[in-house]
C-alpha cells in the first residue's frame, strides 16, 4: 500500500466517487483542479484531437497531462483506458485505433460511465465498451489488450502496486502503456484522516516520482521513459491547493513503457525493494537520514565499546586502533549534523541545524581534544535532540499544508 495515511480503501473510493460524480454532473462547479475544455488545452491536448469530441465529454475533462505523448495506441489495437472519466481519452484512443480496434473504458464512478456510454454511442472510430470497476481488480482476461492509457487515475488508487500489477497482467507481452499522473518530490508522512477530501483534492494520494518508476520496474515493465512533465497545479484556481502542491513538489508527468515478457519473481521483487540504495534514498526523502546517521554513530561508539567488553569477558583480546575508531565516530556524527541541515528548506527553523552542529562539535572535541565520557554523551544527546526536533518541524509543516488543503473552499 502507498500512503494510505489512515484511510480505508472504502473511504478513498467513496471520496473519489463523490468528487468525480460532481465533475460529471456539475462541471461548472468550483473544483481545486482545472476542469473542462480549457483544462485539456492547458495540459497539452491539441485542438485537432479534442474539437471533434462531444461537448458533454469535454466539459467533464479532469486529466493532469497528455498521455498520448507516449504514443502507445496503434491502429487496430485493443485499448484499455484506466480511469476513463467522461471519455476524452477513450474517444481519442478510438480515433487512433480506428474501426478495426476496440477501446475498453473503465472508471470507478457511475456518473462518469453513464456519461461516457452516451457519448460513445454517438462517436466514430473504434467500438467502445464501458465498464464500471476498480484499477485494483481489472475485469479483463490475462494478456487481452494491446495498449493501456491512463490520465490522473493512479494517484487516486489506494493500492498502487496492485493496480500496476493488474495493468501488467492484462497487457500482452510487448504491449504498451502510456499514462499521465501526479508525482511528488517529498512523501506525505503525517496522518490526514481528518478529511478524506484531501485524497482527491490535493496530493495525498500521489507517489514520489522515483518510487513510481520503481513500482513499474518491479512489476516487469521495461523501456520506461518520462516523455513529459508540467507544473499542473500552477493552474489550480485554489491558492491553498497551489501552496500545498508547491510544499510537496507536486507536478504531473507523462510516462511511456512496454510490458516485459514475464513478471519478476517475488524473490527478485523483494531484493529490488530491499536495495540499500533505494532504502537510503527513501529515508532521505522522508527526513530520516539524520536518524540513520545517528544510529550508525551510536553503533560505532557504544556498540563497538559493548562488543569489546563482551569479547573481554569471553577472554578474547582484540586490539583496535583508537585513532581510526575516533575518526569513524566523528565522521558519522558530522554526517548526522549535515543530514539535519536540509530540513531548514522545509520548515525554516534554524534551531535543529545549530543544535546538530553543536552536538557534532562537542563529540569531536571530546574525541580529539579533551576526552570525557560525559562530554561525549552530552554531544550525542544534543545530536539526538536536533534530529528529533527537525523531524517534528517537518511533520508540523506538512500538517499545516494539509490543513490548508482541508480548509480551502
Amino acid at each position: 500500500m502507498v500512503a494510505i495515511l489512515g484511510y480505508s480503501r472504502e473511504q478513498i473510493h467513496s471520496a473519489v466517487q463523490d468528487m468525480y460524480t460532481a465533475v460529471a454532473d456539475h462541471p461548472d462547479s468550483h473544483f481545486h483542479f482545472p476542469v473542462g475544455a480549457s483544462a485539456s488545452a492547458l495540459v497539452g491536448y491539441p485542438s485537432e484531437r479534442t474539437a471533434p469530441l462531444p461537448r458533454a465529454v469535454q466539459e467533464s475533462f479532469a486529466g493532469v497531462g497528455y498521455p498520448f505523448n507516449g504514443e502507445a495506441v496503434q491502429r487496430g489495437d485493443t485499448v484499455l483506458d484506466v480511469g476513463a472519466g467522461a471519455g476524452v481519452d477513450t474517444l481519442i484512443a478510438g480515433q487512433l485505433a480506428g474501426p478495426d480496434g476496440h477501446v475498453v473504458a473503465l472508471d470507478l464512478t457511475t456518473a462518469m460511465t453513464r456519461k461516457l456510454r452516451h457519448a460513445a454511442s454517438e462517436s466514430g472510430g473504434a467500438p467502445v465498451s464501458v465498464i464500471r470497476g476498480s484499477a485494483e481488480a481489472l475485469p479483463l482476461a490475462d494478456a487481452s489488450v494491446d495498449s493501456i492509457t491512463s490520465n490522473g487515475a493512479l494517484n487516486l488508487v489506494p493500492d498502487k502496486r496492485r493496480a500496476i500489477g493488474e495493468m501488467f497482467r492484462v497487457l500482452r507481452p510487448g504491449g504498451r502503456l502510456q499514462l499521465a499522473d501526479v508525482v511528488i518530490d517529498r512523501p506525505v508522512t503525517v496522518d490526514c484522516a481528518e478529511d478524506p477530501r484531501l485524497w482527491v483534492e490535493c496530493v495525498v494520494g500521489a507517489t514520489v516520482d522515483e518510487d513510481l518508476l520503481h513500482m513499474f520496474r518491479d512489476a516487469g515493465f521495461e523501456d520506461i521513459r518520462v516523455v513529459g512533465s508540467r507544473d499542473y497545479f500552477a493552474h489550480s484556481p485554489s491558492r491553498q491547493t497551489r501552496e500545498v502542491a508547491a510544499g510537496f513538489g507536486a507536478r504531473s508527468v507523462e510516462l511511456a513503457m512496454r510490458r516485459g515478457d514475464r513478471a519478476p519473481s517475488r524473490t527478485a521483487q523483494f531484493f529490488r525493494r530491499a536495495s540499500p540504495a533505494r532504502l537510503a534514498a527513501s529515508m532521505w526523502r522522508r527526513g530520516f537520514a539524520g536518524v540513520l546517521g545517528l544510529a550508525v554513530a551510536l553503533l560505532a561508539c557504544y556498540g563497538t565499546l559493548a562488543a569489546l567488553g563482551l569479547l573481554a569477558v569471553l577472554g578474547i583480546g582484540l586490539s583496535l586502533d583508537e585513532g581510526i575508531w575516533a575518526g569513524a565516530i566523528a565522521l558519522f556524527a558530522v554526517l548526522t549534523a549535515l543530514a539535519v541541515v536540509p530540513g531548514f528548506r522545509r520548515h525554516r527553523g534554524v534551531g535543529p541545524s545549530l543544535l546538530a552542529a553543536g552536538g557534532a562539535g562537542v563529540i569531536v572535541y571530546a574525541l580529539f581534544v579533551n576526552y570525557h565520557a560525559l562530554t561525549e554523551l552530552t554531544g550525542f544527546v544534543f545530536l539526538a535532540g536536533a534530529v528529533g526536533w527537525d523531524i517534528w518541524l517537518r511533520r508540523r509543516q506538512q500538517a499545516r499544508l494539509l490543513g490548508l488543503g482541508a480548509q480551502s473552499p
